[in-house]
């Protein structure tokens, strides 16, 4: 089963929409002791980094994603939540990945926000990407990215830079895309993620 961090900054009905197509089973966690109901935890994120780890913070669930043991899943703004620093709204965030979060403006020349569908490379062997071959197509709305990193890059992305469309430490995984609006692949992301 996996819990989905409902803490009010997430589009949890697309997410839900696509566990429900891959037939994988879920439900919501919305105080701490819901953690134990779960062995997969997504942490879903849209919007703005510095609004969303603040509501996380007023939830009461930090300490407790931060302590987590079990496989976890962060999708967009909750992918950027995961690292330590972002830039939109000069927020320090959960500090899982010692990676930041910067905006594209003034670092490249493309079309900002970056939106669309666009390939991407897995890096090395990460269990994530399992059958979604190098070049796969995936679907992005973002402002703001993570620098690309070869230690924790579990896969990246070209767009006018190279960034981090994936990452990954222990058992913390993240992506920049949406898979639940990615079509086939991002059906075999969240299957692969749900056999961790």
């Amino acid at each position: 089963m996996i819990g989905i961090v409902n803490y009010g900054a997430g589009n949890i009905f697309s997410l839900t929409a696509a566990l429900d197509r891959v037939g994988l089973l879920y439900g919501m966690i919305n105080e701490a002791q819901d953690f134990q109901k779960y062995d997969h935890i997504i942490i879903p994120g849209v919007g703005h980094a510095g609004a969303a780890m603040q509501k996380l913070k007023e939830s009461g669930l930090v300490e407790h994603i931060v302590a987590l043991k079990k496989p976890v899943l962060g999708i967009c703004v909750g992918m950027q939540l995961l690292t330590a620093y972002s830039e939109e709204g000069n927020a320090d965030l959960l500090n899982l990945i010692p990676l930041n979060t910067l905006h594209f403006d003034k670092r490249m020349e493309e079309k900002v926000p970056h939106m669309g569908w666009n390939s991407i490379s897995p890096n090395g062997n990460s269990a994530l990407f399992h059958h979604i071959p190098d070049g796969s197509y995936v679907y992005f709305v973002h402002s703001y990215f993570i620098e690309s990193d070869p230690v924790f890059s579990a896969a990246h992305c070209q767009y006018g830079i190279d960034f981090s469309a994936a990452i990954q430490r222990d058992n913390f995984f993240g992506v920049q895309f949406h898979p639940e609006k990615s079509g086939k692949v991002g059906e075999q992301l969240l299957l692969n993620f749900a056999k961790l």
